[in-house]
């Protein structure tokens, strides 16, 4: 199988067991990125509180998924790429703290469909805009997915450069090594769109193009 299952689980509030294993997870990550990468975390003043809301990160390393875990302090869902449920035991894992799969290789409507069902049960749902990992230090071709469901959700999409993970761990090395990481998180994106009803086309190009100058502008600073 190489993308998602043909069955999807319906998107459900995460329970108790699936919040507590998910802090588990957590405070393992918390530990890894404190001593193999020495993560520093800015900005987390800007992330909105008591609403869900789209995290956008740049991807450039497998352990993108746990640096975002450790700097987000809510439980985040993840839109996550469908060859994870190769493994059943990872699959059921993935889907019992919140998670889903998309296919990477199309346009998954259904995805997209379930991503803002998840975000009304209120939790935050991290999306990587760039899809696949990327090299280099340009941000660009970004999917219209993060910001159109966020415009259906009528909700925000906070823009995050992770810096240093692809020193971490790069597309090439199979193993994380030691590195220093840090993670800026910009300020939230609020979609220009309807309070409710249909969601124009223009509107997400437009806040796509606001989501990569932001993420651009934020990854940048590893220059400084």
């Amino acid at each position: 199988m190489s993308g998602p299952p043909a069955e999807r689980a319906p998107v459900r509030p995460v329970g108790w067991g699936g919040r507590l294993l998910y802090r588990c997870f957590r405070a393992i990550g918390v530990v890894i990125c404190r001593l193999l990468w020495r993560v520093r975390i800015d900005g987390r003043d800007r992330l909105p509180s008591g609403v869900p809301y789209v995290v956008a990160p740049v991807h450039r390393s497998y352990v993108d998924f746990l640096v975002i875990g450790v700097a987000m302090p809510r439980l985040c869902r993840y839109m996550v790429k469908g060859t994870v449920w190769r493994s059943a035991l990872a699959g059921r894992l993935a889907e019992y703290v919140g998670s889903f799969p998309v296919h990477r290789d199309r346009a998954d409507r259904t995805s997209l469909r379930i991503a803002v069902e998840a975000l009304a049960l209120g939790d935050p749902l991290v999306m990587f805009p760039e899809g696949r990992r990327k090299e280099g230090p340009l941000v660009e071709d970004l999917f219209d997915g993060p910001v159109w469901v966020a415009s259906r959700a009528r909700c925000p999409v906070v823009p995050v450069a992770l810096i240093g993970t692809e020193q971490a761990m790069p597309i090439d090395r199979p193993r994380p090594r030691p590195a220093r990481v840090r993670v800026v998180i910009g300020e939230p994106i609020y979609p220009d769109v309807p309070i409710e009803g249909r969601v124009p086309r223009a509107a997400v190009a437009a806040g796509t193009e606001e989501l990569r100058r932001s993420l651009q502008d934020l990854y940048d600073l590893r220059l400084r």
